[in-house]
């Protein structure tokens, strides 16, 4: 079984390892495709290839060139344009697809949350909330906060921003997983007043939502996009493991255990 993982995430890369182990898939080949926008990214086992397809089309006719079996769409729940190529993609050439998505997060009593369709919905809510920001967002999408001069911005991501984005930034060049006494301390030490991130879910990054609840400031969540209509949904790498073995088959259902 030949499985494309569509990835850059971090249940991307267990998948990616438990697939090149043969976790209850007998011969199973992995290539793990990445978009290529972090400069020095974690490559995962197996194959990789770093990238776009080409839209659509260009997706389709890579899933027949290669003979792929099955595709995982394992992308940052923020990918958004690939998700729904892969679908066009993987539904024309009738290669079954499944989209690997970590839970979103849940409001804790205390969280002083105020959620926004878009990065622009984010930055319209800015000016009421505070005026020293720490945005968690990424380095795409910056363009959005370019115009507010009154406010004063702590971003954080992988890779260095490009413009536009706001006037008045301090760049933070940091990779998760991120731990709570560091978020606290940077809440601190920059005297920050308001929060705005995405709701990607997981543990690497939510000790930010724990020091701001304790340290009693709005935090603006972006809502992620929806998965592609009809696409089936696995919460965990496990749940992705179980569907490609209902894929394969009994002998690989019985290879790994039963489960």
């Amino acid at each position: 079984m030949h499985v494309l993982v569509l990835g850059g995430t971090t249940e991307a890369r267990r998948l990616a390892e438990c697939l090149v182990a043969a976790d209850g898939l007998p011969a199973a080949r992995v290539t793990s495709s990445l978009a290529g926008r972090v400069a020095r990214p974690k490559l995962p086992p197996g194959e990789t290839r770093v990238g776009g397809f080409g839209g659509a089309d260009g997706m389709a006719e890579w899933l027949r060139a290669h003979r792929v079996d099955a595709v995982i769409d394992a992308t940052h729940p923020f990918a958004g344009t690939i998700s729904f190529h892969a679908a066009s993609a993987a539904s024309s050439v009738h290669v079954p697809l499944l989209a690997l998505r970590r839970p979103g997060w849940v409001p804790s009593d205390g969280d002083r949350w105020h959620m926004a369709g878009s990065l622009a919905g984010a930055a319209e809510l800015l000016p009421g909330l505070g005026r020293r920001v720490f945005l968690t967002t990424g380095r795409m999408g910056l363009a959005a906060f370019a115009g507010l001069d009154s406010l004063w911005f702590l971003m954080r991501s992988v890779d260095a921003p490009e413009a536009p984005h706001p006037a008045r930034m301090e760049v933070l060049l940091d990779r998760g997983p991120f731990a709570l006494a560091g978020e606290r301390e940077l809440i601190r030490r920059y005297g920050i007043d308001v929060l705005v991130t995405k709701d990607s879910g997981g543990d690497a990054t939510a000790p930010k939502l724990t020091a701001a609840r304790e340290a009693g400031i709005p935090v603006v969540v972006v809502r992620r996009p929806p998965v592609p209509g009809g696409v089936p949904v696995a919460g965990t790498p496990e749940e992705a493991l179980a569907w490609l073995r209902d894929l394969a088959g009994p002998a690989a259902r019985s290879s790994s255990g039963g489960s």
